[in-house]
């Protein structure tokens, strides 16, 4: 059950408003539907594709993959044809885009890469662990990756990556970056500790966080320790925090748990300033300038649904997605409705595209 707002404003007046209704008609058209129940019968995190490396600002190796129509049964992609770029979450990595991979996969060109210091990606120096570094790095990946436009999908950190992108390289939007999502995330206002409780070992938390994690970065290979054995208590903080019901497959828990596990406490440390300080929601205006849509669960105990709805008011024109009774992780406790989201803003940047 999902309640959907779908309020298509305007950009720069009534011109704006009937380029984007010829815009909605011509992708009516050219619809792309990605097969919604595809990932449920391939293991979780095995969708992978050859690897390559796109080199960031600062020389940090991005770890990238591509998924060509072409490979997957479709036909060859062009240079005039749509790019999806899908940014991760802190501590998560490329694999937690599993269901919409397999959604899209021989359907439309698709980018998935490790933010730094995650997954397959090089570690970065501490100081370079901030949200203006990976909107940069976008940026860099977009310039590798994307031979003509490209609509960019950002979850929780990544969302932040795609906000950063828009206040550093607002040139990009309308013209190169012609879409956007941002899911389960925000501009800033963030109470930074929420978003520590599954990496912390034994669940440790509260008011004391910001403190905690610099202790604990000291001793950092013990924390590593600490996580592992404590698995179990992980799996229930996990379950607890990344999601919204107690209805959700196991086999979903551990995935994500498998990922927050796998991502060292010192990377958790180096990331953590970033998110205390974000202040962005005076640079969104690019992001109205093309389709958005916010996508949301209604009991995201991370970033709250508050946060969504504000980027919503804040981005004219965009589309507000709330999945009631989801948490964090809802682009994998009710995928079917996020990728049925991203059906719709695909064909939208599509048929803008074609409008041109």
């Amino acid at each position: 059950m999902s309640i959907k707002g779908r309020i298509f404003g305007t950009v720069v007046g009534a011109a704006g408003l009937a380029a984007a209704a010829g815009a909605v008609g011509i992708a009516r058209q050219s619809r792309v539907i990605g097969n919604r129940a595809a990932g449920e019968s391939v293991e979780l995190g095995a969708l992978h594709s050859p690897a390559r490396v796109v080199v960031a600002a600062d020389g940090t190796d991005l770890h990238v993959e591509i998924d060509e129509p072409e490979d997957f049964g479709g036909r060859p992609a062009t240079e005039d044809d749509l790019t999806v770029v899908f940014v991760h979450g802190y501590s998560l990595n490329l694999d937690c885009w599993h269901f919409q991979r397999a959604a899209y996969r021989g359907q439309i060109r698709t980018v998935f890469f490790d933010q730094r210091s995650h997954g397959r990606s090089a570690r970065s120096a501490d100081d370079h662990c901030t949200i203006e570094q990976l909107g940069s790095d976008l940026r860099r990946v977009i310039e590798d990756t994307v031979p003509g436009r490209c609509v960019v999908v950002g979850h929780s950190m990544g969302g932040m990556s795609v906000v950063s992108l828009a206040e550093q390289h607002p040139e990009l939007f309308g013209d190169t970056v012609v879409g956007a999502a941002l899911i389960a995330t925000t501009a800033g206002g963030l109470d930074a500790g929420r978003i520590l409780f599954p990496m912390l070992p034994l669940g440790l938390g509260g008011r004391f966080v910001g403190r905690a994690v610099r202790t604990l970065d000291r001793g950092h290979l013990l924390v590593d320790v600490a996580r592992k054995w404590g698995r179990a208590v992980g799996d229930v903080v996990t379950d607890r925090y990344a999601f919204g019901t107690d209805e959700v497959p196991a086999a979903l828990v551990e995935f994500v748990y498998s990922m927050l596990n796998s991502t060292p406490f010192s990377v958790v440390a180096d990331f953590y300033p970033a998110f205390a300080t974000l202040d962005k929601f005076e640079h969104l205006e690019p992001l109205g300038r093309v389709p958005t849509s916010i996508i949301c669960g209604t009991e995201d105990k991370i970033t709250s649904v508050a946060h969504s709805r504000k980027l919503h008011s804040r981005i004219p024109g965009s589309s507000l997605l709330e999945c009631e009774g989801a948490g964090h992780m809802v682009l994998l406790e009710r995928h079917k409705e996020v990728t049925a989201e991203l059906d719709d803003l695909i064909s939208l940047a599509q048929g803008q595209e074609e409008a041109r």
